[in-house]
């Protein structure tokens, strides 16, 4: 039984350990850029030693997936959340609108996952890690499309629900790069339903009908 307790407060204290080297790397990366940022720079700002962070990650490159995939299945639960809304047939206009309305849109995050994508574009393997997050995120993407547009197709130059969350993600991406330099987080959620709602419908908020 004390065996018992004693472990559930060392797994307790390791996981508030991880969120708070997250947390503090999250702002570190953010104030400085990733790839000006040391362990050390991490490890002072979260209030632990060395031997702290290398027993939750073997890299700065493995606690930035970590965060990675923390804000990423946060994205997949707002698209989640506003698609499943409408049960199995989407409503594609109003679903546009609670996307952007939830879609996260933070221009620190912003700044950090920028600085690692030029990273990752020097180093092949964390490209390819990289590369693999973002296919799980358009995979997620596509499912829920699927299950919430029910039998209405994408519009046909797309090609298919893989091609549309293709083309979700890189929107997103195109918008995200200019709210990035003007920091204007309003005109980038209505330029965001403007060409979420073009790619989803025929081009005037009508979703695209069966053939």
């Amino acid at each position: 039984m004390v065996t018992e307790e004693t472990t559930r407060r060392v797994t307790k204290r390791r996981v508030r350990t991880r969120a708070n080297l997250l947390d503090a790397a999250f702002e570190v990366f953010a104030a400085k850029g990733f790839g000006r940022v040391s362990i050390e720079e991490v490890c002072e700002a979260a209030g632990y030693s060395r031997g702290a962070f290398y027993s939750n990650f073997d890299s700065l490159d493995e606690l930035f997936f970590a965060l990675y995939r923390q804000r990423a299945d946060l994205i997949a639960e707002q698209v989640s959340g506003a698609l499943a809304l409408d049960g199995p047939d989407l409503d594609v206009t109003a679903a546009v609108d609670r996307v952007t309305e939830v879609l996260l849109l933070d221009l620190d995050w912003l700044l950090v996952k920028t600085d690692f994508l030029v990273h990752a574009a020097r180093d092949p393997k964390v490209a390819e890690t990289l590369l693999e997050h973002r296919a799980r995120l358009r995979g997620a993407i596509a499912e829920r499309l699927a299950r919430a547009r029910g039998f209405t197709p994408p519009p046909a130059v797309l090609g298919d629900i893989d091609g549309a969350a293709h083309a979700v993600v890189a929107a997103y991406d195109g918008v995200t790069t200019q709210l990035l330099l003007d920091k204007d987080v309003e005109h980038a959620r209505v330029w965001l339903k403007q060409l979420l709602t073009a790619l989803l419908t025929d081009g005037s908020g009508a979703p695209q009908q069966g053939h």
